[in-house]
């Protein structure tokens, strides 16, 4: 009886860790359009948000990366109309959990630098003598590395978390050398180098 309780608990391990890989393999094969699909929406919004902010009127214009966001979502949404549904996982959902603190957090940082940036909230309550110089794309860029990262290995993707480390720290580091608008070149590269390029190779290796 000790015997056979042995191997029926051998045997539901195996089950549960054959579950976790297919769901992997699932989420690995479809998370492709996802990264092309918002990494070519954060590449348009970068350089249109950089030329508006060079030509009319300054950093005001970061306000439109709330649109993006609904561009995005809007656009996730719609695709999954038409996609055949995937049943969530232990895989996918936590996925979307390491996305959606990343989200979260960054959303959060944005919202508080948009309202000091466009004068609406006092810098002096952030720092008692006025006087704040915090690089938001640097921010953005690490923390968008640790999140890509995070998915490579829960995924046991290597494309996905070299794509990850590479973005986050190259964007850290080059967003440092740029005080303005021209930070937002270095998000594009982000966007192209820890999105669209792992994309791209995941889409290519599923048509084979």
């Amino acid at each position: 009886m000790e015997e056979n309780n042995k191997m029926t608990a051998e045997r539901s391990l195996e089950i549960i860790s054959e579950q976790i890989e297919q769901s992997r393999l699932t989420v690995n094969k479809n998370l492709s359009w996802g990264l092309i699909w918002w990494g070519i929406w954060v590449i348009v919004f970068a350089l249109l948000v950089a030329w508006l902010w060079e030509h009319c009127g300054g950093p005001v214009w970061n306000w439109l990366w709330a649109v993006m966001w609904l561009i995005g979502y809007g656009g996730e949404w719609f695709m999954a109309e038409y996609k055949r549904p995937v049943p969530p996982t232990f895989i996918s959902k936590t996925i979307g959990q390491v996305w959606g603190s990343f989200g979260v957090f960054i959303g959060f940082i944005g919202f508080v630098f948009g309202l000091i940036g466009c004068r609406i909230l006092p810098v002096e309550l952030v720092v008692p003598d006025g006087h704040v110089y915090i690089n938001i794309t640097s921010i953005i860029s690490l923390c968008f590395g640790m999140a890509s990262t995070l998915t490579g290995f829960i995924l046991k993707n290597r494309i996905v978390q070299v794509c990850g480390i590479i973005a986050g720290l190259g964007g850290f580091w080059g967003a440092l050398h740029y005080p303005w608008f021209e930070q937002l070149y270095v998000m594009a590269a982000v966007a192209f180098v820890g999105l669209v390029m792992p994309g791209l190779v995941i889409c290519f290796k599923n048509q084979k």
